[in-house]
This record gives C-alpha cells, sequence and structure tokens, in this order.
C-alpha cells in the first residue's frame, strides 16, 4: 500500500501563504528601512493571512481533517 502525499494544495492555502509572504516582504523592507510601522504592518498582515487561510478552512475551501 503507498501513501498518499498531499501538499495542502487548496485555495485555503495557496492565499493564506500568499498574503503571509507579502507581509513577510513589507516586515522586511520596514525593518531594513527603519519603519515601525511597515515592521508591525507587516507583522499584521502575516497574522491576518493565517487567521484568513483558518476562516477558508472552514468554510470549505481548505483540506478537510477526518
Amino acid at each position: 500500500m503507498t501513501a498518499r502525499h498531499d501538499h495542502g494544495n487548496t485555495p485555503a492555502a495557496w492565499t493564506a501563504v500568499t498574503i503571509i509572504l507579502i507581509g513577510s516582504f513589507a516586515g522586511g523592507l520596514g525593518l531594513v528601512l527603519g519603519s515601525g510601522l511597515g515592521f508591525y504592518g507587516g507583522l499584521g498582515l502575516m497574522a491576518g493571512g493565517a487567521a484568513i487561510g483558518k476562516v477558508m478552512q472552514m468554510v470549505g475551501l481548505g483540506k478537510q481533517h477526518a
């Protein structure tokens, strides 16, 4: 019996990862430029991306757990 590999290729996962990556870029740019607003805005965007991904999973756009 072979194991099935599921890498989470769902709309919820793609959306969450995209938002988190944008937030990471914004936060890193804010850190390098010395902008507290940019840094903390990026952190907020990353947290928001995780929350949006979870909400999307809960409405059926993510992987369903057994």
